[in-house]
């Protein structure tokens, strides 16, 4: 007999998604699921404290949770022109991953059980597997499950012609005045200097009328230096005319952007889910959203006991558009400022918003190419259909001659 039904190991946005949701589960099926989460022992390897932004229209699983909601967003040109818009059918949510992970605990019912465990090794197998792992003194221990969901960061996967980072440093500030309004939120403002290749940009995020996270992002091949992002954000809050604000907290990250593929099974009874297994939109580093739908799809094959593969949470042409994307910024062919710029003033804030989810339907996503530069997006999507044929009758990449410029 296992010692679980059910083991998901870490405990981020898809880890604590997917432990929440068994209780869902457990209340559809006549026998409960034993569940772990494991999560290292809290110390140097616990990350620390996330914010977690997305969009989704009102009555989310976490709406009673959240930090902060805007329903109007802006998005800023890099000569400055604004365009303001509500998110209609969207809300932009901010969440905490402290809130998060505490509601998950408090909420627990006697089939879920977290453990603090150092996971060192995975053994699949035919009808369970195997988890080896450390206690916090340092014994050795196992555990058997029959479903085994591994959300922990992994090793960059082979396949992909592109692979960018969308790095970032954000400051949480205080501003002596009311500044701010809680409403309304700038989602992408690109007036910061822009690198050769990729884009940069800011956003501002208000908390209250006084309060905001003011952030430095760019999509690019390398992350900069701490003196980097400081200097960076030092020049776009005077930018953004909040040059009087304090700083009272910070957070940095990097997440990957990538052509490559992501599979989500591992083993017969191993399974991977959120980044690990593709539930990040490569074209936006966005993954909330993703771990939502992959977690409930996972959730309702455990619920009428079919095998829980998880799904990649976006359609197969949505995945080739974001290889051209990617492919497109990374040679330069378009520059990051003028594409986003294009593609935010010529179509409505919402369906830009369901597309960047992978939610849209074809038609409108035609139409909203016609806004980006067409000429360097047809070019690049002429090159990805050729590499892409090319590899399927087998030619070597390096029998390939030209240049990505």
């Amino acid at each position: 007999m296992t010692d679980y039904d059910v083991v998901i190991i870490g405990g981020g946005a898809a880890g604590l998604t997917l432990s929440h949701r068994m209780g869902t589960v457990n209340e559809r099926r006549g026998r409960p699921l034993r569940t772990a989460l494991l999560e290292p022992p809290v110390g140097e390897h616990t990350p620390p404290p996330r914010t977690w932004c997305f969009w989704e229209p009102d009555g989310g699983l976490w709406d009673d949770l959240l930090t902060a909601r805007w329903r109007d967003l802006t998005v800023v040109g890099s000569d400055g022109a604004e365009y303001r818009s509500p998110a209609d059918p969207y809300v932009y949510k901010m969440l905490r991953s402290v809130d998060m992970a505490a509601h998950v605990r408090e909420r627990a019912d006697e089939h879920l059980r977290a453990r603090a465990l150092y996971v060192t090794g995975l053994v699949d197998g035919p009808e369970q597997a195997t988890v080896h792992a450390t206690e916090p003194d340092g014994t050795e221990t196992t555990l058997t499950a029959r479903w085994v969901f591994d959300s922990r960061p992994c090793a960059m996967p082979q396949g992909g012609r592109t692979t960018l980072l969308q790095h970032f440093r954000g400051w949480f500030v205080r501003s002596p005045h009311e500044t701010f309004d809680p409403g309304s939120a700038i989602l992408m403002d690109l007036r910061p200097e822009q690198p050769r290749t990729g884009v940069a940009f800011g956003y501002v995020l208000p908390l209250s009328t006084r309060e905001a996270l003011v952030e430095y992002t760019e999509f690019g091949r390398t992350a900069l230096s701490t003196a980097e992002y400081e200097k960076a954000l030092t020049v776009y809050c005077a930018q953004a005319g909040l040059a009087e604000v304090e700083v009272t907290a910070t957070e940095q990250g990097v997440i990957p952007m990538t052509d490559a593929p992501f599979p989500t099974r591992s083993g017969r009874r191993l399974f991977r889910i959120g980044t690990a297994g593709g539930a990040t939109r490569p074209s936006t580093g966005y993954t909330f959203s993703g771990v939502a739908r992959q977690t409930a799809a996972v959730a309702e094959a455990l619920a009428t006991d079919r095998t829980p593969l998880p799904p990649v949470p976006y359609r197969s042409r949505h995945l080739a558009m974001d290889a051209i994307m990617l492919a497109a910024l990374d040679s330069g062919r378009v520059e990051g400022a003028d594409f986003f710029e294009r593609l935010f003033a010529g179509n409505r804030l919402g369906d830009v918003l369901a597309f960047l989810d992978g939610t849209s339907r074809l038609p409108k996503e035609l139409r909203m190419g016609l806004t980006t530069p067409v000429a360097a997006m047809s070019r690049t999507t002429l090159d990805h259909l050729w590499r892409t044929l090319r590899a399927r009758v087998g030619v070597p990449a390096r029998a390939e001659g030209g240049s990505d410029g």
